[in-house]
């Protein structure tokens, strides 16, 4: 078996044991809700947080990297802009439509990433995470609320309260001001990061739903080669065009092949937009996933 299907085989299996865990009612129903705000809320973010806290922030590659990841979101949010012109997609679609081919799985993207480079590769990425959980997560709220107009506040409050983004953060303001990680508590912020992905891959397959798959199948299909193919070609543009070192090129067009997040489907239901075909883009694309993840970075590397 090659190391790259060594590296990916046992994320994939979690999503999959945790899809079978719910079909099988085990631990409870109750159990999935309380796992994912316990992953969202606390051991998530110890992992960005330790992350950059000890980030070599005066890195060279983070301008170029910078550059590199708000390029290509602000190109593929251009291209859907142009689309939702040309076809006439209601608010309420769109944003579904948005945030399949823009939001991704951040579980899925820090599991490979440790996988393949090690903690070098996490630094980069909790970088890159830094700059594109906000902004996917503004063009998100104004993609589904585009009819009905939406206030700066609005846009703001939602990315203000944001537990990733303010771990982010924090991270960064202990690293800028030199206290780090003292006494001891790296040692803790570690013990937490250990548990935050292999729960969250499970809370992955357990979010699932098979059956919404039926009845937008062309747009699901649309939507998913959007993400998991045009998203990491157009990233390979902007990494090819920027002369990006290999490791960079790599983190870049991951992070824009991975299948879009789970949680996608809660702001779509909170903000009024097609949950039906939120959930289906979410089971497709995760699905398709264990084959183009693979095939896209043997192909990279």
């Amino acid at each position: 078996m090659s190391p790259l299907l060594l590296a990916l085989w046992p994320l994939f299996a979690l999503i999959v044991a945790g899809y079978l865990l719910r079909r099988s009612d085990f631990p409870g129903e109750a159990f999935w809700p309380g796992a994912e705000r316990l992953n969202y809320f606390v051991l998530f973010p110890a992992l960005l947080l330790s992350s950059l806290a000890t980030a070599p922030l005066d890195n060279p590659a983070l301008p170029r990297l910078a550059l590199a990841v708000l390029l290509a979101l602000g190109l593929g949010w251009l291209g859907l802009l142009a689309l939702r012109r040309l076809r006439g997609w209601p608010a309420a679609r769109f944003g579904a439509i948005v945030q399949g081919a823009l939001r991704f799985n951040t579980y899925l993207g820090l599991a490979t990433v440790g996988s393949l480079f090690g903690a070098a590769g996490l630094t980069l990425a909790a970088l890159m995470l830094a700059l594109l959980v906000p902004a996917v997560n503004v063009l998100s709220v104004w993609a589904l609320s585009a009819e009905r107009g939406v206030s700066v506040r609005g846009l703001l409050l939602p990315i203000a309260r944001n537990p990733l983004i303010l771990a982010c953060l924090g991270g960064a303001l202990l690293n800028l001001s030199g206290l780090g990680l003292p006494g001891g508590s790296e040692r803790l912020l570690g013990l937490l990061a250990a548990a935050s992905l292999p729960l969250g891959l499970l809370c992955v397959g357990a979010a699932l739903r098979p059956d919404q798959l039926r009845g937008e199948g062309p747009a699901l299909l649309a939507n998913s080669l959007a993400r998991l193919l045009l998203m990491p070609l157009l990233a390979f543009g902007v990494a090819r065009a920027l002369a990006l070192p290999a490791m960079e090129s790599t983190l870049l067009v991951l992070f824009f092949a991975l299948p879009t997040a789970p949680t996608a489907y809660v702001l779509t239901r909170q903000l009024g937009g097609d949950s039906h075909l939120m959930a289906g883009i979410i089971t497709l694309q995760t699905l398709l996933a264990a084959l183009s993840l693979p095939l896209l970075l043997g192909w990279l590397s």
